[in-house]
């Protein structure tokens, strides 16, 4: 018996010592070793579809590695983002979306399936972009103080595009109409190229979204730009002041663009990605194909990102006090 014991334990061992090179291997397997999926919680054909796609090719390309964009629309950017909070932390799912799903979301939304601080690690901060305040060409609307006399003549009668309640363009469409005195009402699309056509259509009467995504209608005629909500001007739009330079100083709205892990994603491979975004975001084809459309490329690094992020909660919390938006 004695001796059965002994030879069990002693195959055992070298059954462990066999496999013991394999485990090695296996915990030391490089990343990235498969495909990579980019989340963007918006449709084909808006801003952050276009940024994702310019980023997801040169990291491709750096990596070895395909990077394949899972555009996952809806619920103001919360179904897509939070598909990725609750993803495995393994690096191979990646989030590109605008700041509604790092701040606005989490100022706005009282029962959110995840918490931006805690649930998402931000690796950077890839562009900002100004949002624009947009009408149809041929509406009435030859400025914005014509669009503010039409909505304080017939209150609610002025439609905007929203990406659901509690969304970038939600937020700004209320600081807008809190800023000029008029009331507006807010119309939820599942994003910008949906909002965009119904603008062009004359569904609505008045859209606000990123520069990049509506230039393109904007330079074709099909739509007029009466202001800039971001606090400076536009490259792409030099011509086009500022809501601030409107005499609205208080309806200022900030867009940008994030890229994020899951939270828990080994710090190797979160070193790993903000290494190679900053070379891709230092390309300088990829900054001119961004600044076409309208955007300023940047490189801030994820400390910086998440004080941001956290300081725009605050800041939102307060402004939607303000302007009387109830918590969804």
């Amino acid at each position: 018996m004695t001796f059965t014991r002994r030879t069990l334990c002693l195959g055992l061992a070298l059954a462990a010592a066999s496999l013991a090179p394999v485990a090695t291997l296996h915990a030391q397997e490089p990343w990235p070793a498969k495909p990579l999926k980019l989340v963007v919680p918006f449709p084909p054909g808006g801003g952050t579809d276009l940024v994702a796609r310019a980023m997801g090719q040169k990291l491709a390309e750096r990596l070895r590695q395909p990077v394949v964009i899972d555009n996952k629309p809806g619920a103001a950017t919360i179904i897509g983002t939070d598909a990725v909070a609750k993803a495995p932390a393994d690096g191979y799912t990646l989030l590109l979306s605008g700041s509604t799903s790092f701040s606005v979301n989490a100022a706005l939304r009282a029962k959110l399936p995840y918490d931006p601080v805690k649930d998402l690690a931000p690796i950077a901060i890839v562009a900002r972009t100004p949002l624009v305040l947009v009408v149809k060409a041929d509406a009435p609307y030859q400025s914005v103080d014509a669009l503010v006399a039409a909505a304080k003549a017939k209150p609610q009668s002025i439609r905007y595009a929203s990406f659901g309640s509690g969304s970038g363009p939600h937020l700004a469409g209320e600081l807008f109409a809190l800023a000029a005195g008029a009331k507006l009402q807010e119309v939820p699309y599942r994003g910008s190229a949906q909002a965009t056509l119904a603008v062009i259509s004359g569904e609505i009467e008045m859209g606000i979204d990123t520069v990049a995504a509506v230039a393109p209608h904007i330079q074709s005629g099909k739509l007029r730009a009466l202001g800039i909500v971001g606090a400076s001007r536009s490259s792409l739009l030099p011509d086009v002041k500022t809501l601030a330079e409107l005499k609205l100083p208080d309806a200022t709205f900030d867009a940008w663009y994030g890229f994020a892990a899951p939270a828990g994603t080994p710090a190797p491979v979160l070193q790993r990605l903000s290494q190679e975004v900053r070379a891709v975001m230092a390309d300088a084809a990829l900054q001119k194909q961004l600044r076409t459309q309208g955007m300023e490329p940047v490189v801030i690094d994820a400390g910086t990102f998440r004080s941001q992020m956290e300081a725009e909660i605050a800041r939102y919390l307060a402004l939607a006090h303000r302007a009387g938006i109830a918590p969804q």
